[in-house]
């Protein structure tokens, strides 16, 4: 058995019901296998067996009292994985879904995204079940605030910075913060995504959807096209998917769908900035669904489906983990989707990845495609530092530019290990060395 299948097998023996951390570990560990050849000093100094372990797991009650003055309690989480590049950065997740396997799994993922960015950034992920839709303005306050209550222990500055997530945006990072400031009597740049008056960077709304296109442009440019003129096809209707859509449309591409969890809408005329701007007011005011996009402007709305069977050149995966399968890779395919680039964090199933780089698409993994929310709280921090603004087109120049770095290292790597074109394989390799590399000069600790 090699090091790297043995490492899995005890993981899988430790933690059977944990499906997605396991399944984020395999597709990671199986792609950096042919690093071991090179570098035997990484199984010589048990790199992987410290990787696959978080170094710290926070778990907490959170009681909060509703509008109608009943007791609720949901359970808090924070994963620090791994802090050998620098100190913990990831977002909070705030969803009925969030348990500690989907927690394991975007902390260990946040670790090679980080890695790549080529920031000093180590990785982490936290959030609770409990679920903000629904929820009044203050019950979401007491929540936040009984939540940070206890994870103010456990982060600052120099040792973890969330972000926000799913269910966690500008309002939820507002609340959070004010408590933090109460319980440590400090103001820090100790969470990132805040609002502009009060130490927020400017494209960090924007970053992850336009990182996402930055890095569908630079795939697509080194096989010698562009994203301008394709027919682009979103999922979600989220923050992600809609600036990955405002990008799109800045490049000259046609966005055609965009969905959430009853359906989808197809305009094949190509989402405008007008409508564009419909459905942001639609989703961040009034909440509503995206069936009211149908109903008014006149096009299909598939309920129940996902938008992977419309006509496209690129596909922008934006909402949730496992959101494409084997069978929407195989759609995508036999109507020639040239590339596929995630918005979302794993999106994509393992089978669904494979098929799609055997079909020769472009596929352009979350840790490398989506990493421009990451790299733009970074920014953040360092502007905080520095008690300063950057303008809009600073951050976005330097936005790219890193985008355009994650690239090269990614192409670089997938090169190197005889798979010209694999980006998945060139992220994992990329991100996961520098880590390696990091953990062994710092000894075992």
């Amino acid at each position: 058995m090699s090091y790297v299948e043995s490492v899995l097998a005890d993981v899988q023996q430790r933690y059977p019901e944990q499906r997605e951390f396991l399944q984020a570990l395999e597709t990671v560990l199986h792609s950096i296998t042919p690093v071991f050849g090179d570098h035997p000093e990484y199984q010589e100094g048990g790199v992987l067996e410290r990787l696959v372990e978080p170094e710290r797991i926070i778990i907490f009650r959170v009681p909060w009292v509703d509008d109608a003055g009943n007791v609720q309690v949901n359970r808090g989480f924070r994963v620090q994985f791994c802090s050998a590049l620098g100190p913990y950065k990831g977002g909070l997740r705030f969803h009925p879904t969030v348990n500690l396997s989907i927690m394991k799994f975007l902390s260990f993922e946040q670790i090679f995204k980080n890695s790549l960015t080529g920031l000093q950034l180590g990785g982490g992920k936290g959030g609770s079940d409990f679920d903000p839709k629904g929820k009044t303005d203050n019950e979401v306050m007491r929540f936040c605030q009984s939540f940070m209550t206890e994870l103010s222990r456990y982060i600052g500055p120099q040792t973890d910075i969330p972000a926000g997530d799913i269910g966690v945006g500008a309002r939820e990072i507002g609340y959070l913060f004010g408590q933090y400031r109460k319980m440590r009597n400090e103001f820090t740049g100790t969470l990132t995504g805040k609002r502009l008056d009060w130490g927020g960077s400017l494209v960090r709304p924007e970053a992850t959807g336009y990182g996402a296109v930055y890095f569908a442009e630079e795939m697509l440019q080194g096989a010698g096209e562009s994203i301008e003129g394709k027919a682009c096809a979103v999922s979600g209707s989220g923050n992600v998917a809609q600036f990955t859509l405002q990008k799109l449309l800045d490049l000259g591409a046609k966005p055609v769908t965009l969905s959430d969890s009853g359906g989808f809408i197809y305009d094949p005329q190509g989402i405008s900035r007008e409508r564009l701007e419909w459905v942001m007011e639609l989703k961040n005011e009034k909440r509503g669904r995206i069936k009211e996009y149908a109903d008014e402007f006149g096009v299909e709305y598939y309920p129940g489906q996902r938008p992977w069977s419309v006509p496209c050149d690129a596909a922008f995966p934006c909402a949730t983990q496992n959101e494409l399968d084997k069978d929407d890779a195989g759609k995508l395919i036999s109507q020639g989707c040239k590339v596929v680039a995630e918005g979302a964090n794993m999106p994509t199933s393992t089978e669904a990845i494979r098929d799609l780089i055997a079909a020769g698409v472009l596929y352009g993994p979350g840790k490398a495609a989506n990493a421009g929310g990451v790299a733009t709280s970074g920014l953040e921090m360092s502007q905080n530092a520095m008690h300063l603004s950057w303008s809009f087109d600073e951050v976005d120049k330097r936005l790219r530019e890193i985008m355009r770095n994650i690239y090269r290292a990614t192409a670089e790597a997938a090169d190197r290990y005889n798979a010209p074109g694999n980006f998945e394989l060139g992220a994992n390799i990329a991100g996961f060395r520098k880590v390696a590399d990091a953990i062994l000069d710092q000894g075992v600790i």
